[in-house]
């Protein structure tokens, strides 16, 4: 299990003095660091088909962008190159064990594990980011420089798949070793450049922007058929100007808007499903013969059983209606499931010893039934 060296820090005063503001750097920030996987491994996942990876290499000034999935990796030399592969906390447990020190973030702004393995002189260039994130330093070193927002700085594009921007004033200029953690807010210049061998595990956080939320708003009044209701207009007056869109009326079609989406139940529920839905690929596992509630009971007689969720998957309670919602759906929960979906919600592997007292009362077993059908959990 990681915890945080926050030395003089806590949490609360990170997140008051640093997050969304100001870059850190957390010197041996986890003590005696064991990297979750190898190279090699992380190699191994560049090669599957359902994983994003990329491979960003500089020769001489000249960057080159390759996708993966990747057969060899002979051909990139033993320097000035970097491998990236997105989400590996979706398949390796130990990965995604990365993320449990910064649950005091809520679940719902956690994106995924990038891993990333450079041999001496790559990176990726100097560059900004949408999102906060975490980089831990595993084995090798790396030279960052990360400095402050910048709206001078040029935007680069040395590739078609790679921006980057023009060279920038660093506040913090430091090696990272294993064990360090480097907090960058979003829009701060950052370049890292390996010395040696090195891997890197970035923690990222989503923040959805307006267009994304809109999007989404749109498509539930779409799909569910709402938003038909007309403007009222029966207070409307004689005007001597037709051809103009007065104030008044942009302020009513405005406020008519406003009052549409003004419905708590329905912003929740649209906002619940659109953050637990999964940017990159899950390996869902479906039963080849669904459960029943008899089996399921059956199962967890066993104490070595486990039901564990599959990895990566995306979890919330909905404070305003109640519900779970897993991966995008909505699942209700009752009085007597609430505890179980609270338990579920924490995406921790559950023991029959932990369930007992839920499997007495059959709509408990229903929701757990239920669960391990879509795929969502299964038993171990």
């Amino acid at each position: 299990m990681y915890t945080v060296n926050w030395g003089e820090l806590t949490p609360e005063k990170f997140l008051e003095e640093y997050w969304q503001k100001k870059p850190l750097l957390i010197k041996a920030g986890f003590e005696n660091f064991e990297d979750p996987l190898s190279a090699d491994e992380l190699a191994g996942l560049a090669m599957e088909e359902e994983l994003e990876s990329r491979i960003i290499s500089n020769n001489q000034n000249t960057w080159n962008v390759s996708h993966g999935p990747f057969e060899d990796f002979s051909t990139f030399g033993e320097n000035n190159w970097t491998l990236l592969v997105q989400a590996v906390n979706n398949w390796s447990e130990a990965t995604g064990q990365l993320l449990k020190p910064f649950q005091f973030i809520p679940n719902w702004r956690i994106d995924d594990v990038m891993v990333s393995f450079s041999t001496p002189g790559g990176g990726v260039g100097p560059h900004l980011d949408q999102y906060d994130v975490f980089i831990i330093q595993g084995e090798g070193k790396r030279h960052w420089k990360v400095g402050l927002p910048d709206a001078s700085l040029e935007q680069l594009l040395p590739h078609e798949d790679l921006k980057q921007v023009s060279a920038f004033k660093p506040v913090i200029d430091a090696i990272t070793e294993p064990g360090d953690i480097l907090y960058i807010p979003p829009n701060h210049p950052h370049d890292g450049s390996a010395i040696d061998n090195s891997l890197n595990y970035s923690v990222g956080f989503q923040a959805p922007n307006s267009q994304e939320l809109i999007s989404a708003l749109a498509d539930v009044f779409i799909d569910r058929n709402i938003g038909e209701q007309r403007v009222d207009d029966k207070d409307r007056q004689k005007t001597a100007s037709p051809e103009t869109l007065t104030k008044k009326d942009i302020s009513k079609l405005q406020n008519f808007l406003i009052s549409e989406i003004n419905d708590d139940n329905l912003m929740s529920d649209m906002l619940a499903s659109f953050l637990t839905r999964n940017h990159h690929a899950l390996e869902i596992l479906m039963p080849v013969n669904p459960f029943t509630e008899g089996s399921v009971v059956e199962y967890l007689k066993d104490p070595e059983i486990f039901v564990r969720p599959v990895l990566g998957i995306k979890v919330l309670i909905n404070e305003q209606n109640g519900d779970l919602y897993i991966n995008g759906d909505r699942v209700a929960l009752t009085d007597e499931t609430k505890e179980l979906g609270i338990l579920l919600a924490k995406n921790q592997p559950l023991t029959a010893e932990i369930l007992k007292s839920s499997l007495d009362c059959l709509i408990n077993v229903q929701l757990l039934t239920s669960v391990l059908n879509m795929g969502y959990w299964y038993i171990d």
